[in-house]
């Protein structure tokens, strides 16, 4: 039953956590495609959310940059219900807020403006607290688009708000987002030409970054000011300015009108300014009549100045004071420096609050690491008591079984050089033995047919002086004794030449020797071996054999070694063989190899074969030795 609750409950944590990081990530979708004023696909994304409160937030969030609070005369269609209670979700409260900063900054008079700020610092402070950077961003472009509305070039507050951007960039679109604002604002708010031209390659790199047509146009425009103002290059200016305007076709939404809006009152600025002044008028003209809005009112004030100016140019000195005198009067009516100020104290106090803040989360984490301190040094402390005393019963258990070790090495080299010696007697007994039987072999066989061979050469010599027997008969039986000499020499030729060699070749001779060897449980030997398909030269196979041999007879006699390895390879017509063991090894500088060991033996026998012939071995180490022989 415990079991079946525990799984149960484990299930129900991971939905939880499925879900919630789910949620997250459509939250973070919606805000991709608004900030890629990607209205109509983020209403879709939207629609599907199943959180009546998030669906209502991001809802009016869509509606409020889709329209921007400007619209065509009266056509306006503004149905949003703003919630003023705080909930436990950070990332809603955020939202929540940063909707009130937005509807404030777009659709109320400017006595509120500031209250729009005031909003927008209390939505930052919820979407830091929820750690969710492209929401932290969205707030950010808020603070910007509300310095839009502010028109100081003193003023370089929005540079806070441009660093904690800095720091929150999650994507490569929102580098160069921030990238794009950062110098976009710079060039707005310059007061010389040196800094313009600082600026301006800046922009000429972004337009190939940034895809948002928004941003991109105020590229365009930013450019054909430059051209204008800066280059006075008339025809480049209007190119940038065309540029930017072929971008808004059948635009009906506000974020695109605002846009239009600013392209259009720029280039009848220039339209003047290039002795067009009655089309200008006329295009600023319909720009005035159409729209209507907050945002638009900001814009108006430039509006009426250019209309001043045209007029002027076209000698209607009525009209240019009258659209001259509304300009001024807007400008005071927006109250710019009460706006400035209302700002600075609000930045002031967000930049102090935020410090406070950090000093006491500095506070807190100083408290929290004196703490962990104290409990990491009482825990050392017992750490090492505990591996002191584990220390302490470790070292006598090793002691204990060192001796226990060192008592069974005694046993087991006792039990070695027994079965070394016995080892070494049974070969030295077999080779008594092979000696004994070819001295017998040589005496009972060939000795006596050597014998009778001489008298057959002595009834030669005699009959060739009496002719008493046919001499042609002595002759063939003297050759038939010749022949069975030889077949006796060569019998016994054969059985000393490894008869296991001369039928089925070298590696199986090799194998059969190690395993032999191996059988007896003193040494584990194994061969490896490496492209010995085909037989070699028989007389060449015995003498490797016997190079072998006798490496191997001098590991069993001095390595003491408990394995050894026999590589043996044929590549490209040279035969190598490592012979290795992991015995107690030798110093070659100071060993004698010429007394004992057969080493001088097996040198020569390698020279005779044109072959190289090396040694290594370290003391305690073991040894290695390579022979190289060349196959013709």
């Amino acid at each position: 039953m415990y079991n079946l609750f525990k799984k149960d409950f484990l299930l129900i944590i991971i939905y939880l956590f499925i879900g919630a990081s789910s949620f997250s990530q459509t939250n973070d979708d919606v805000l991709k495609l608004i900030r890629n004023y990607d209205f109509d696909n983020a209403k879709e994304l939207v629609l599907n959310f199943k959180d009546s409160i998030s669906k209502s937030n991001f809802n009016q969030l869509i509606y409020l940059l889709e329209n921007k609070g400007i619209h065509q005369g009266n056509d306006i269609n503004l149905k949003l219900n703003i919630n003023d209670n705080t909930t436990n979700d950070n990332y809603l409260n955020s939202l929540q807020f940063l909707n009130k900063g937005l509807y404030t900054l777009y659709y109320t008079d400017n006595t509120n403006k500031i209250a729009s700020f005031s909003f927008l610092k209390e939505s930052l402070d919820w979407a830091i607290l929820s750690k969710n950077k492209p929401l932290i961003c969205q707030v950010i472009k808020g603070f910007l688009d509300y310095y839009q509305t502010i028109i100081s070039i003193d003023d370089t507050t929005y540079n806070m708000y441009l660093n904690i951007y800095s720091n929150n960039i999650y994507d490569e679109t929102e580098r160069n987002l921030y990238q794009f604002y950062s110098e976009i604002i710079k060039f707005e708010r310059a007061s010389n030409s040196k800094v313009v031209k600082k600026i301006i390659p800046n922009l000429y790199s972004l337009q190939s970054k940034i895809t948002q047509k928004i941003d991109l146009a105020r590229i365009y425009l930013r450019i054909g000011n430059y051209q204008q103002i800066e280059k006075k290059d008339i025809d480049s200016a209007f190119f940038y300015y065309n540029k930017a305007e072929n971008l808004f076709d059948n635009s009906t939404k506000g974020f695109e009108l605002e846009s239009l809006i600013k392209i259009r009152s720029n280039k009848a600025r220039l339209m003047i300014l290039n002795n067009n002044a009655r089309e200008a008028v006329t295009l600023l003209k319909k720009i005035i009549g159409k729209y209507k809005g907050y945002p638009f009112e900001i814009n108006e004030i430039y509006l009426d100045y250019y209309l001043a100016l045209g007029y002027k140019k076209l000698e209607k000195y009525d009209s240019a004071y009258f659209y001259g005198t509304k300009s001024s009067l807007s400008e005071k009516k927006l109250d710019q420096k009460l706006h400035l100020a209302s700002l600075y104290d609000i930045n002031t106090k967000y930049e102090t609050e935020r410090k406070e803040k950090e000093n006491l989360q500095l506070k807190i984490d100083k408290e929290k690491n004196q703490n962990l301190l104290i409990a990491s040094i009482l825990s050392l402390i017992l750490l090492s008591i505990i591996a002191a005393l584990t220390l302490k019963n470790s070292k006598r258990k090793i002691k204990l079984a060192e001796q226990e070790k060192e008592l069974e090495t005694q046993k087991n080299s006792t039990f070695l050089k027994e079965q070394e010696i016995t080892t070494i007697n049974a070969m030295i007994d077999g080779q008594e033995k092979e000696r004994k039987r070819i001295a017998e072999d040589l005496h009972d066989n060939l000795g006596s047919v050597l014998a009778t061979l001489k008298l057959h050469f002595e009834n030669l010599k005699i009959n060739n002086e009496n002719k008493k027997i046919d001499q042609q008969t002595l002759f063939d039986k003297t050759e038939t004794l010749i022949d069975e000499a030889y077949l006796k020499v060569r019998s016994i030729a054969h059985a000393k030449n490894a008869g296991v060699i001369a039928n089925q070749g070298l590696l199986v001779a090799i194998k059969m020797m190690a395993e032999k060897i191996s059988s007896a449980e003193k040494i584990k030997i194994e061969v490896i071996d490496f492209g010995l398909n085909k037989r070699l030269e028989n007389g060449l196979e015995i003498s490797i054999f016997r190079i072998t041999q006798e490496l191997i007879t001098n590991i069993l006699k001095h390595a003491e070694a408990k394995n050894a390895t026999i590589n043996i390879s044929l590549f490209d017509k040279n035969l190598n063989i490592i012979i290795e063991d992991d015995g107690k090894g030798f110093d070659i500088k100071t060993i004698n190899l010429k007394n004992g060991m057969g080493i001088t033996s097996i040198k020569t026998r390698v020279k005779h074969l044109e072959g190289t012939f090396e040694i290594d071995s370290t003391l305690g180490k073991g040894s290695s030795i390579i022979v190289n022989i060349p196959i013709s």
